[in-house]
């Protein structure tokens, strides 16, 4: 009995054989790269490990390359670069990380912070914001997330934040500063010593506490309470060009003019192309001047001293300019006194 062949279905036939022929040898290939990609890899581990981070970038970029899903290797791509400081290559690795595993709050979280570094603030927001989502008990994704909102000046979201930090981790000193820095650009100075001092409780004098701290009494008037706190963050750190100009200011408001110049000359010393600390010590300079002026105490040859003082001033004031001729305010008052 002879067989009828349709000529239409046994051509369809051979195309799906060959189709499934094609699709076997496809998956093969993939599976080839993949298992290629994974070698590469572990290769880029070991030499990591080694410290040989351009040999394995290079097996990494390899890996890649064979397999554009592998989001491993793209994290460690990351890692590599935020190691040797190439902050805007590890973005970019860090970004394709996340793009491919949207749940890993690892490459999240590094995303955020080499972008924190760039000061790319909003983009380390956003990464930040989802690694907060994805932990949203990890204290310094929370931490950080602050600081990038207080960065850009959002302080309602900085404060939300920095108070979960707080409430994660409350034997941190870090929140604590962070939330008095909020408080006083709200020129909230009551809860802003608050969270200072609570800080201070936690870690001791540290002058990165204290000075902040001595700033806002500074700023509500408490000049002898700020006087304190600064002498003794520069019996710590007596390389502190700001406390010493802080200080200079305390004993100004307190008409202590011998001891406010040697602590403008302190911050001149310390940092000597510092625009603002030889302002400064002119101010100083000139406000002695001007009491042992108007001191009726004082003998007729102390005349000659006052007028040192002066020179003095100007002297500071045009070193001052020199650096920073952005001032208009003191080129006035240098002219005007240099006239007289």
């Amino acid at each position: 009995m002879s067989m009828h062949i349709n000529v239409r279905d046994f051509a369809l036939t051979i195309l799906i054989t060959a189709a499934l022929s094609l699709s076997t040898g496809c998956g093969q290939a993939l599976q080839q790269k993949q298992e290629m990609a994974v070698g590469l890899y572990v290769d880029a581990m070991l030499l990591n490990e080694l410290d040989e981070k351009d040999e394995a970038i290079e097996r990494l970029i390899e890996a890649v390359d064979l397999d554009p899903e592998f989001s491993q290797a793209y994290s460690l791509q990351g890692d590599i670069y935020q190691d040797v400081e190439q902050f805007e290559k590890s973005a970019t690795a860090y970004e394709a990380a996340t793009t491919l595993n949207p749940w890993s709050f690892k490459d999240f979280f590094n995303l955020g912070k080499v972008n924190q570094i760039m000061t790319e603030f909003i983009r380390a927001i956003k990464a930040y914001a989802t690694a907060c989502q994805l932990e949203p008990k990890h204290f310094q994704a929370n931490l950080n997330l602050a600081q990038c909102y207080y960065e850009i000046k959002d302080y309602d979201e900085a404060y939300e934040y920095g108070n979960r930090a707080k409430e994660i981790d409350p034997n941190s000193s870090d929140p604590q500063l962070l939330l008095g820095d909020i408080h006083e650009s709200r020129q909230e100075h009551t809860q802003a010593i608050a969270s200072y001092r609570r800080a201070l409780e936690i870690e001791g004098n540290q002058p990165g506490v204290m000075v902040p701290l001595a700033v806002v009494y500074l700023r509500t008037q408490q000049y002898t309470a700020a006087r304190e706190l600064l002498v003794t963050a520069l019996e710590i750190d007596s390389q502190n060009s700001p406390a010493f100009q802080y200080l200079g200011f305390a004993l100004l408001k307190l008409k202590d003019y011998d001891r406010a110049v040697a602590s403008y000359q302190k911050a001149v010393e310390v940092t000597p192309n510092d625009a603002a600390a030889h302002k400064a010590l002119g101010i100083a300079y000139m406000a002695k001047a001007i009491s042992n002026n108007t001191d009726k105490t004082l003998a007729v040859a102390d005349s000659a001293d006052i007028v040192m003082l002066k020179v003095q001033a100007l002297e500071h004031w045009n070193i001052s300019l020199g650096i920073d001729s952005d001032q208009p305010k003191l080129a006035a008052l240098l002219e005007r006194y240099a006239e007289k």
